[in-house]
């Protein structure tokens, strides 16, 4: 659920923009979509298998909110800089669904619960013709891991003909030392022989991934990204990980009204 409120907002974006409507921030206009999309990921917990969640998508935007999926964007007045160049501003919130329970694979049995939860914080966009770079920082508020995340990003969009979009995008995601420690963590009372305990400190994941809109007219539309993180060390040498990479795909599909 992480990669899809950051994955299907863009998307979002990127259909609104092909129908030809203004994404501008101060823009008076309201939007709204239903859709239902798909998300395959890979945990890097050792033994856990592949996990397909369907997406229910609800998309809503006017001059003062954006709601996508498990995100929601509470804007601020933007700051021109120039005809191509633009700062936006935000308050968002998302549910983050990550997270395990201990039947989920054979590493975890014993330990305590992990559970996703709703994280808030602020973000800024700079936007120009060349490419857009984004940074968020992000708490979590459901107090599970009471960690933080710090977000950095960069990516450029491709039009093709009438229908297409494409966008390459590459990132950096900071975890504070107890997000770390919650999700990979082993406590004292949960150490076994093939399950040492274990202290997790921040880390900094980097990510690369392409997002894609398929439009067939202004109303219906096909969503797709993949997503793959390379994952720090100060994870990888968590007894319970055994692979370097998470990857996602995302496949959706939403109608305008």
């Amino acid at each position: 659920m992480a990669a899809v409120s950051v994955l299907a907002v863009v998307l979002c974006a990127s259909v609104t923009s092909m129908a030809g409507e203004p994404t501008d921030a101060r823009s008076s206009s309201t939007s709204w979509g239903l859709g239902l999309g798909v998300m395959s990921r890979q945990e890097p917990y050792t033994g856990i298998g592949r996990d397909n969640t369907p997406v229910p998508l609800l998309q809503f935007e006017n001059q003062y909110i954006h709601l996508f999926g498990p995100q929601i964007e509470f804007k601020l007045p933007s700051l021109d800089i120039s005809n191509s160049q633009q700062f936006n501003f935000g308050i968002v919130g998302k549910y983050d669904g990550r997270g395990y329970e201990e039947d989920d694979a054979p590493i975890l049995n014993g330990m305590s619960k992990r559970k996703g939860g709703f994280w808030a914080g602020g973000k800024l966009e700079w936007s120009s013709d060349l490419v857009d770079v984004s940074a968020e920082w992000l708490a979590d508020a459901s107090g599970n891991s009471n960690g933080q995340v710090v977000n950095l990003g960069l990516e450029r969009t491709w039009r093709f003909g009438n229908h297409v979009l494409l966008t390459p995008h590459v990132g950096a995601s900071w975890q504070d030392e107890k997000t770390v420690d919650y999700y990979f963590g082993v406590r004292d009372s949960e150490a076994r022989m093939d399950r040492p305990a274990y202290t997790g400190e921040s880390a900094t994941n980097i990510e690369a991934g392409v997002r894609g809109v398929y439009m067939f007219n202004k109303h219906h539309s096909v969503l797709m990204g993949v997503e793959v993180t390379s994952l720090a060390d100060e994870i990888k040498d968590s007894p319970l990980v055994d692979r370097s990479t998470a990857n996602s795909v995302f496949l959706g599909y939403i109608y305008r009204f």
